[in-house]
């Protein structure tokens, strides 16, 4: 459960804003669409690595 601590002289508009970076951050919606099916570790396991060579081929400059 996400608490969002308010003071008296912050706007609901502010509150609101605060709620959904700590709900962004938090996860949530990618924990409920990881839930819907069941992905087999292996799979998760290769995403995993496909997602690191990507990102260290971005590093390097190359596509």
């Amino acid at each position: 459960m996400l608490i969002i601590d308010t003071r008296d002289s912050d706007s609901l508009d502010r509150a609101l804003k605060t709620y959904k970076k700590k709900f962004e951050k938090a996860g949530i919606m990618k924990e409920i669409r990881a839930r819907q099916s069941f992905t087999k570790p292996s799979i998760i396991n290769r995403t995993k690595v496909l997602k690191a060579v990507y990102k260290e081929n971005l590093l390097r400059g190359e596509e």
